[in-house]
């Protein structure tokens, strides 16, 4: 995806962090709330590994703030504060790259309040509430963020905080919205991603199949979203006792990327 904020801090950055996935374990709600739902499953930073869930791996690139986003943190905080809060910003960038997401939220949260304006933070804050498992406090950073740049890049991010709050309305207006918007290949199977999982979550695991089913399975040179497709496809078929296809699809997975999530045990397993 074109992505700003976030990914215009780095040279080469990792797709923002997601916590998007088809994964069928069980997911539990501690008595602290919604807002501190987690998903334990590899998908979780396969969504936003390779955007991403498990674990992501951080990728030594530059954080330095590009010329456009230095000029409108300057335009923002003045020019006397400009280098001190583009520095900072970086340092939220790293600490975010570098998972250290307590971290990042102590830098850029200070920011977001002065900047409330300026989308690359208001982007950096919402995908660090996302990782910390913060879906309300994510979904109105986020939805700042679209208002401010008019882009729906983060809307898989948004459906899949509405996924974990249990809001399943949300999550299809987020899905109606990329595909009427014609957000790139990258985006929708992110979204057809949590789409699947929000069925397969009210237990209707064939459907969740049936969406996927329905996105790019079949690709002989798959990129990173194909194996991640491939994964909550195959997750899903196993859940439903299809075995053979599960086997089958880990093994794809398996050959495409060896190192994906948890795939080789979970292969393992099946064989």
């Amino acid at each position: 995806m074109a992505r700003r904020g976030t990914r215009n801090l780095e040279s080469n950055p990792p797709v923002a962090g997601r916590r998007v996935g088809g994964d069928d374990r069980d997911r539990g709600r501690p008595a602290g709330g919604a807002d501190e739902w987690q998903d334990e499953g590899p998908v979780r930073d396969e969504a936003s590994r390779a955007v991403a869930r498990g674990a992501a791996r951080p990728r030594r690139t530059s954080t330095q703030v590009p010329g456009d986003v230095r000029a409108a943190v300057a335009e923002a905080a003045g020019p006397a504060r400009a280098d001190r809060t583009a520095a900072r910003l970086e340092d939220a960038a790293g600490a975010y790259r570098r998972e250290r997401y307590q971290d990042a939220r102590r830098i850029v949260a200070p920011l977001a309040e002065q900047l409330p304006g300026t989308a690359a933070v208001r982007e950096l804050h919402g995908l660090t509430l996302y990782r910390m498992g913060k879906w309300r406090d994510a979904i109105r950073e986020l939805e700042a963020f679209a208002q401010l740049t008019g882009s729906v890049e983060q809307l898989p991010v948004v459906a899949d905080c509405y996924r974990a709050l249990g809001q399943t309305a949300e999550v299809q207006r987020c899905w109606d919205e990329l595909r009427r918007e014609g957000a790139s290949v990258e985006a929708i199977t992110e979204a057809r991603i949590v789409l699947a999982g929000a069925a397969a979550d009210r237990g209707d695991v064939a459907r969740g199949i049936a969406i996927l089913r329905e996105g790019p399975v079949d690709v002989r040179k798959p990129q990173e979203h194909h194996l991640r497709l491939w994964y909550a496809l195959a997750a899903l078929y196993e859940r439903a006792g299809e075995v053979p296809r599960a086997r089958e699809l880990f093994a794809r997975l398996a050959h495409a990327d060896p190192g994906f999530g948890d795939v080789a045990e979970r292969l393992d397993a099946l064989s």
